[in-house]
């Protein structure tokens, strides 16, 4: 498994490494969030898991530049596991199209759990209520149709008027 950690805090690197590290895990440490694409399309993650500040670029940033591309067709879809700095920045987790997020401090156990069901597909909303109504993501992904092309005649459109 590679795991791509998005981070500029070595506690962070310690307290991840630690708890998901093993002898099949690879890391790649980004300490800047701007180079996470390119890393991500030099190798491909099975999961990113971003700080939410990372310098100048920190996870809600670089979550919504990998939806992006992922819209784009660029990217496949990265897992995104964010690391929040309190409980009132969930929403901004929820907005950004993360696959999970854990509120800080972190512990192993915690970090576990999460990784697991991201890695499994599943969301991972620490902090969030069960009954909470959706929200639409800032990125709206492609829906099937849209992601082969079908129905986009934008450029054919555009090119007919002119």
């Amino acid at each position: 498994m590679h795991i791509l950690l998005a981070t500029d805090a070595d506690w962070i690197v310690d307290e991840v490494t630690a708890a998901l590290g093993g002898d099949d895990v690879t890391f790649a440490v980004c300490r800047e969030g701007r180079v996470v694409a390119d890393e991500v399309h030099r190798q491909m993650p099975d999961l990113a898991v971003c700080d939410l500040q990372i310098g100048s670029m920190g996870a809600m940033a670089v979550t919504m530049a990998l939806r992006l591309d992922e819209s784009a067709g660029r990217l496949p879809h990265v897992k995104v596991l964010m690391l929040l700095d309190r409980a009132a920045d969930l929403h901004l987790a929820r907005r950004s199209g993360a696959d999970g997020w854990l509120v800080k401090p972190l512990d192993a156990l915690r970090l576990k759990l999460a990784a697991t069901a991201v890695l499994e597909g599943e969301t991972y909303a620490e902090g969030l209520e069960p009954d909470a109504p959706p929200v639409e993501p800032m990125v709206p992904l492609p829906d099937a149709d849209e992601a082969d092309g079908v129905g986009d005649d934008t450029v054919e459109g555009a090119a007919a008027d002119a």
